[in-house]
Order: structure tokens, then C-alpha cells, then sequence
């Protein structure tokens, strides 16, 4: 099967062309994603726990949506995507949460993720369908329960939703 291709781009966010996802992660290029922070109707947040044989950190808590842009796509319109592709969620109103930032994460066995980020939030009262080859889990629980688990296991979570679940303001740093 062919790798995925990422757009790339330079520091400053100027696209420099398209290359495979394992190589763009072996040579840290800059490349785009969106995150999206799902609550419910009772402001518990949706949380993912990535697919035994993803890539990069499986089995471990993460967004309730991380999704790479496709080469051209727009943050929303990835975040939108990723909620249809890896929860079977739709018609979600998103709202933006702070600005697009640049942030790299060492990664296990080497190499860097380094990426253009924009997060975004919003509310579902439906049935989730997650789709088992992306996600093995997906529960809800309330912030404050995440805080105590946060300080308890930490290692139970991808360092990218560690950084923005108290960078983005969802939770007061510890």
C-alpha cells in the first residue's frame, strides 16, 4: 500500500511540497493538523484511545480527534473529516480554540513531529461509531476526574493532548 502524502512546509508555514508521512516524521518537516476537544451534553470530553498498531503512540489517550490535513485541506475541514472518519460523527458545529500554533515532539525511536496545529471544540449528543482500525476505546469523563487521572498515570496519554489539555485552558496546569 502507498504511504500517505503530507503537504510540508518551512518554519515560517510556506509549503515546500509533498512528501511520504513516514519520511516527513523521520526528518521532522513541518507538516498540518487539527485536534478536536468533544464534550457531550454534560461537558464530559470524548477521548480516544488509539488503534494496538497505530504508528506513533498506541494504545495510548489522546484528543478525541487528531487528524493530518490532506495536501490543500483547511484545519476545519480536516477536524470535520476526522470526526466523520475516526468517531462516525457529524454535523457538529467547531469552534476554533486560540490560533494555529507550531509545535515539535521528539518521538519514540527517533525522529520529530513537528506540526502546525489548530485545535477546536465542540458539543455532540449522539451515538459515537468509532472505527476499531483508528481507535480500540472511546469514553467520556468529566474534567475533573481527567485531572486525577492526568496526575495518577500520565504515561496513559500522548505528550501532544498532555500539552494542549493545560496549554489550550481545558485544565489548570498541575
Amino acid at each position: 500500500m502507498p504511504s500517505e502524502l503530507f503537504e510540508t512546509f518551512d518554519r515560517a508555514g510556506q509549503p515546500t511540497g509533498l512528501v511520504a508521512r513516514n519520511e516527513v516524521h523521520a526528518r521532522g518537516l513541518w507538516h498540518k493538523s487539527a485536534h478536536v476537544f468533544l464534550f457531550d451534553a454534560e461537558g464530559h470530553l470524548f477521548m480516544q484511545r488509539r488503534a494496538a498498531d497505530k504508528d506513533l503512540y498506541a494504545d495510548l489517550w489522546d484528543y478525541s480527534v487528531g487528524e493530518h490535513l490532506t495536501p490543500g485541506e483547511s484545519y476545519l475541514a480536516g477536524a470535520i473529516r476526522g470526526l466523520e472518519e475516526e468517531l462516525g460523527v457529524s454535523g457538529v458545529a467547531l469552534r476554533q480554540v486560540g490560533d494555529a500554533n507550531a509545535h515539535g515532539v521528539q518521538l519514540p525511536g527517533g525522529g520529530t513531529d513537528n506540526e502546525f496545529q489548530q485545535a477546536f471544540t465542540g458539543e455532540f449528543h449522539g451515538e459515537i461509531r468509532p472505527d476499531p482500525v483508528e481507535v480500540a476505546e472511546v469514553r467520556t469523563i468529566a474534567l475533573e476526574s481527567l485531572r486525577v487521572w492526568l496526575e495518577r498515570a500520565p504515561g496513559q496519554f500522548t505528550p501532544w493532548f498532555l500539552r494542549d489539555v493545560f496549554r489550550l485552558g481545558f485544565l489548570e496546569p498541575l
